[in-house]
């Protein structure tokens, strides 16, 4: 099953490499993509002790994307706040209107990252714990989110506070469409 999904894993990031990753476009709301998010992740969530937030700002634009990437790719950065975010910690996913785009944010208040790291944790099979060889984990959900954000013309980011916690922030581009 792990040799799967690792397989699945390096296929998607190829096709990305190739421009030639298909990609069925359709409106879509941000907010939706933030509550089916956190529902997916619910029950692990309370299992964990985490509250889970989501906050979308009014009269957001729709961003023309691809739904199952979208959702792989809040999935990914979700993953990794649940990882690290303690018991009784908080994840909040939120969207906002940026210029010409909309900005979709997965913070968490786990330990956060040390500023050495950045730099590198969008790098495939980059781990800042190197504890974490041994757990199934294949080091390349935050390069897919990359290359999935970037197949959809879009950027992703982090910020990391060390002790406070870590901010990533997907700018998509914004739909000329207005959520009612």
């Amino acid at each position: 099953q792990l040799l799967s999904h690792l397989v699945d894993d390096l296929r998607t990031l190829s096709l990305a490499d190739a421009g030639e990753l298909t990609l069925n476009r359709v409106p879509i709301a941000p907010g939706d993509c933030l509550e089916r998010t956190a529902a997916s992740q619910a029950a692990l969530a309370a299992q964990q002790s985490v509250e889970v937030r989501v906050q979308v700002a009014p009269n957001l634009p729709l961003i023309e994307a691809d739904r199952e990437r979208i959702a792989q790719i809040l999935g990914n950065l979700m993953s990794n706040a649940l990882r690290y975010t303690p018991k009784g910690g908080t994840i909040m996913l939120s969207a906002e209107a940026g210029v010409e785009s909309v900005l979709l944010r997965v913070s968490d208040t786990g330990p956060g990252i040390e500023p050495e790291y950045l730099p590198h944790i969008f790098q495939r099979f980059y781990r800042a714990d190197e504890s974490r060889t041994t757990n199934g984990e294949s080091g390349l959900g935050l390069a897919i989110a990359k290359s999935l954000v970037e197949a959809h013309g879009g950027t992703i980011t982090v910020e990391s506070i060390v002790g406070q916690g870590t901010t990533f922030t997907v700018a998509l581009p914004a739909s000329t469409q207005i959520l009612a």
